[in-house]
């Protein structure tokens, strides 16, 4: 059935896939941003300028859409953000914003999406980490969205919300402040070195478009509401593997300099997540390995950041 979504943050990485992906599904995709973009959002039939801190513009928007269904992606998002008040007032207060006029609107969604992070498990916990492990932030991005997901059931009882823990994944118009497309750029630019932090980590990375499905389907998902969700693959890299299939899949060999300015303090260690409940809940999920995410990436054309292929 064609749903009216909107999607928070659509001008973001992860916000355009979605959205694109809605559309195509047959959608009415709406698109909730801070500034009007320089770049088209593929798939959003309009897009609405308002900051996550104007209530009574946020009810507005809500109000003129009406959504059957709310994707809130909008966030500071990356964990060595300098701007620590920032990140508190856009990912708590922000959020508890949108969800005090949602709870108000005269049409209650169906469903309301809300994307935290595997960041709030920490550091402490090794081995494969499923819901239910024991969370304990280590940087202010993961206390901003633990506080999140505490804020989210205040309001269980007047909105149907659904939490998403996305672990590390990337994809073509990622930052390059990110760990995987800083490698992609100095690949691509046939660099001698590359500068990184901290070598002793593995992640466990998707790929963004595997991403983009899931959340589509938890929000079609009656099912979900009322539960929190991984969002992963199922399977660690180490920082040497992900530079050896870059090395593969492009012919270029380069040293690795460690830079103690890009070390980070309280860094996870490891991060590995299940998805036996995400699947569950949805169905399975086709796998995509790293190296062709990363082939992807690797191949894309200059205008990257608003390519938005298909698997």
């Amino acid at each position: 059935m064609r749903k009216t979504i909107l999607i928070t943050g659509a001008e973001g990485f992860t916000g355009r896939y979605l959205t694109a992906a809605l559309a195509e599904a047959g959608h009415e995709v709406h698109g909730l941003v801070r500034s009007l973009p320089e770049t088209p959002i593929v798939g959003a039939i309009k897009v609405h300028a308002c900051d996550l801190g104007d209530r009574q513009g946020l009810s507005k928007v809500v109000e003129d859409v009406s959504p059957h269904q709310v994707a809130h992606l909008a966030a500071i998002a990356f964990v060595a953000h300098n701007d620590v008040d920032a990140i508190y007032r856009t990912n708590i207060v922000g959020t508890r914003n949108l969800l005090e006029v949602l709870a108000a609107a005269t049409a209650p969604p169906e469903s309301v999406l809300l994307a935290s992070s595997a960041n709030v498990y920490g550091n402490g916990t090794e081995g494969v980490l499923s819901e239910s492990s024991q969370l304990a932030p280590a940087n202010d991005y993961a206390v901003s969205k633990l506080a999140m997901e505490f804020l989210a059931k205040l309001y269980a009882s007047r909105l149907p919300i659904i939490i998403s823990r996305p672990f590390n994944y990337t994809g073509v118009g990622q930052s390059e402040s990110f760990l995987l497309p800083k490698i992609v750029a100095h690949v691509r630019s046939r660099a001698a070195v590359i500068e990184l932090g901290n070598l002793d980590v593995a992640r466990d990375f998707s790929d963004v478009r595997v991403v983009a499905e899931a959340y589509g389907r938890l929000l079609q998902t009656r099912a979900a509401v009322g539960q929190t969700f991984n969002i992963c693959s199922g399977r660690a890299y180490t920082l040497n593997e992900v530079l050896e299939i870059a090395r593969a899949i492009s012919g270029h060999d380069f040293d690795v300099r460690v830079n103690p300015a890009f070390v980070r303090q309280n860094e996870v260690k490891t991060l590995l997540g299940s998805r036996a409940n995400l699947e569950a809940c949805i169905g399975p999920l086709a796998p995509v390995d790293l190296s062709e995410t990363l082939r992807w990436m690797l191949q894309a054309p200059s205008s990257a950041p608003t390519l938005l292929e298909k698997l």
